[in-house]
């Protein structure tokens, strides 16, 4: 810790992720920005909008070696986070690791061996559990029944700044890898029951990005309980907008939904803002009469005072914070991480050759 006794915290990646991770450390009382590092010029704006102060690297190296940090935040492209969170966690630091924590199944794996090593706190950034408006969407759903049967997407029809971002990320994940472990996690936490085997189809729709992706994809899952689930994820700016924010799950006593009316709107579909916005929770209830009619009346969860983006990377970054200072055992989060992966994975392997894929 610096003299000052804040934890002095090296933020690699300076894009969207990176900047609203940087503007939490920067309020946060117990942390302290030893350093920005970026490839390009992006860690110069950022530390204007942050006041000036902080030393800028162009190599993340050079970085960790000269400011000796506490703890590195790392919000770069996916085919970076193994070799950077090691690099790390090696240099005796706590990682904030942006999802997904590497781009191979082998790699997270190697990961979370070092975090056992070393000891070292590893928070994995998913965003959607620290988000109060999801953590009552699953609290309604584990009290719906089983078999539970889950509906999620998240269409993008990106154009300018986010093509070059989804082109970039394509390199290396599909879209159904890159987003789908937010909500394959979700899944995970509504049933907590083991998946056992997935299915995907996926294409496609351009040349712009390599030969081997698809920027369509669309997975099912199937849990030992019973439960199903499927989630969609398309980018580029052919993806149609009509219901592209669906967040829906039933069981056998009911449903719950998220109904997004303004993030759900025209023209929002690649905003990164829209995308954690819940609005409102819409609960139905399956009780019927010896009519068949409804007993109850659907209930409407007012989320209109949820935090926006900023406000969920801060949540994000206390909850670091408190897990390094406070030594919580993150175990089971890092193991959630893992495992979250391991089935995007086997969805995209099943994409690539149609077949399903039984889990072990």
């Amino acid at each position: 810790m610096s003299s000052t006794n804040k934890l002095r915290v090296l933020v690699v990646g300076c894009g969207n992720m990176g900047a609203s991770h940087a503007m939490s450390f920067h309020t946060h009382e117990g942390f302290e920005i030893c350093g920005l590092v970026s490839t390009g010029a992006s860690k110069e704006k950022l530390n204007q909008d942050l006041g000036g102060q902080y030393d800028l690297f162009s190599d993340y190296a050079t970085a960790l070696t000269a400011t000796k940090p506490d703890a590195v935040c790392i919000s770069t492209y996916p085919d970076t986070h193994e070799a950077y969170a090691i690099a790390a966690l090696e240099a005796g630091c706590h990682v904030f690791l942006e999802k997904p924590i590497a781009d191979s199944l082998a790699g997270a794996e190697r990961v979370a061996e070092v975090v056992r090593k070393t000891g070292k706190k590893l928070v994995v950034g998913y965003i959607l559990r620290h988000h109060p408006s999801w953590m009552k969407f699953i609290e309604i759903a584990k009290d719906l029944g089983k078999p539970l049967v889950m509906r999620m997407n998240l269409n993008q029809q990106s154009h300018g700044y986010m093509w070059d971002v989804h082109r970039n990320l394509m390199k290396s994940l599909s879209p159904i890898v890159d987003c789908g472990v937010h909500y394959i996690d979700v899944m995970c936490q509504m049933t907590r029951s083991k998946p056992i085997r997935v299915s995907a189809i996926g294409a496609r729709l351009t040349n712009d990005i390599p030969a081997d992706n698809y920027n369509y994809g669309q997975l099912q899952i199937h849990f030992e309980d019973g439960s199903v689930g499927w989630y969609e994820a398309g980018w580029g700016p052919m993806i149609s907008q009509t219901a592209y924010f669906v967040k829906d799950v039933f069981g056998p006593k009911g449903s719950v939904s998220i109904v997004a009316k303004d993030a759900g709107g025209e023209g929002k579909s690649d905003s990164v803002e829209s995308h954690t916005k819940t609005e409102s929770l819409r609960v139905h209830r399956a009780n019927i009469n010896a009519q068949n009619e409804f007993t109850q009346e659907d209930e409407w969860v007012n989320l209109l005072d949820e935090p926006d983006h900023q406000g969920l990377c801060d949540r994000e970054q206390a909850y670091f914070y408190d897990a390094i200072i406070q030594n919580w055992d993150l175990t089971d989060h890092v193991a959630d991480a893992v495992n979250s992966l391991k089935i995007a994975f086997a969805c995209d392997e099943s994409v690539k050759t149609g077949k399903m894929i039984e889990l072990n």
